[in-house]
C-alpha cells in the first residue's frame, strides 16, 4: 500500500480552536418582563397610529391615481419582472384606477387583486415603484399630441381665414 492510500483512508481530526463555553442564562427578573411588556405596548400603539396613516394614504393615493389616469388611459400594463418578489409566473398584469390588479400567470389562471387592503400592501408598493415612470410617458404623448393638432389646426386655420377674407370683400 502506498503512502497517499494510507493518507486518504485515515478519518480526518477535529480541530477545535479557542471554544466558547455555554453562555450561562441569566435569570429573568420580573422588572424586566414588565419592561419588556411596556415596551411591547408602546410597539403596538404606534403599529396602530402607523395603520391608520397608512390607510388614509393608500385611499389618497388611489383617488389621485383614478383622477390623474382617468383622461389618459382606461388601464396600465404593470411589468411582470417588477411583481416577481410578490408573485411567482406573471405572465401579464394591469392596474386600473380604481387600484384593482388583474393579473394573468403563465398557467392561465386569472387574479383580480384589490392593492387598497392591507394584505397586499407591499404588492401595491411594487405596482407603484412600475406605474409611476409610466406617468411621464403618458403625460409627454399626451403632450406630442396636443402640439400635433394644435399645429395641424394653426395651419388649416390661417388659409381658410384667407379664403374667408376674400370671400367677405
Amino acid at each position: 500500500m502506498t503512502q497517499e492510500t494510507s493518507i486518504a483512508e485515515k478519518a480526518p481530526e477535529s480541530i477545535i480552536v479557542n471554544p466558547i463555553p455555554p453562555a450561562k442564562k441569566e435569570k429573568v427578573t420580573i422588572q424586566d418582563l414588565i419592561d419588556a411588556l411596556n415596551a411591547l405596548a408602546d410597539d403596538v400603539g404606534q403599529i396602530s397610529e402607523l395603520t391608520s396613516e397608512e390607510k388614509l394614504l393608500v385611499s389618497e393615493f388611489f383617488a389621485s391615481l383614478f383622477k390623474l389616469m382617468q383622461p389618459w388611459v382606461s388601464s396600465i400594463a404593470i411589468s411582470p419582472s417588477a411583481l416577481s418578489n410578490e408573485k411567482a409566473n406573471v405572465a401579464q398584469a394591469y392596474i386600473d384606477p380604481t387600484g384593482h390588479l388583474a393579473v394573468l400567470f403563465n398557467d392561465g389562471r386569472f387574479e383580480l387583486i384589490d392593492l387598497s387592503e392591507q394584505k397586499n400592501r407591499d404588492l401595491m408598493v411594487a405596482v407603484i415603484e412600475d406605474t409611476v415612470p409610466k406617468f411621464k410617458q403618458f403625460s409627454a404623448s399626451q403632450k406630442r399630441k396636443i402640439e400635433a393638432r394644435i399645429k395641424f389646426l394653426s395651419e388649416i386655420t390661417k388659409e381658410i381665414q384667407k379664403i374667408a377674407t376674400v370671400i367677405s370683400q
